[in-house]
């Protein structure tokens, strides 16, 4: 099946998952989504995740969600840049996300970054999601 969009159909599952309370979700492999999910990783809103190789040579990610008594610890999750329209910015104009308490995820040439981090290299690009 044709994907046009494998960052959107990541955050749809996601959203979905943690809707029905499910302790992991999982989604086809890509370097994007990868690298999406070590920034989550790291900024503390999933508990993990890892790649499963399967014998045709497709890949999947086993993503390990992340609950807080009870609640998703992911309350928004929306992409910004999409296929049609795509989004950029420039260090000066990186959004703020519900006044800093959420971030937003970049795309910048020195990799995939959170806005404070890409802020703190000086860096611009393409906006690729928020998350709060």
């Amino acid at each position: 099946m044709q994907l046009n969009d494998p960052l959107g159909d990541m955050i749809a599952r996601i959203t979905n998952a943690q809707m029905r309370k499910k302790p992991k979700v999982s989604t086809p492999g890509s370097r994007l989504r990868v690298s999406v999910l070590d920034v989550l990783k790291s900024e503390g809103f999933i508990r993990g995740y890892a790649k499963v190789d399967h014998a045709d040579g497709r890949s999947e990610l086993e993503i390990e969600l992340k609950y807080f008594d009870g609640q998703p610890v992911i309350r928004e999750f929306s992409r910004v840049s999409k296929p049609g329209r795509r989004v950029y910015v420039a260090v000066r104009n990186l959004p703020r996300v519900n006044n800093g308490l959420g971030m937003s995820i970049i795309s910048t040439p020195k990799g995939v970054m959170a806005d404070h981090d890409a802020r703190d290299a000086n860096v611009g690009g393409e906006l690729l999601c928020t998350v709060f």
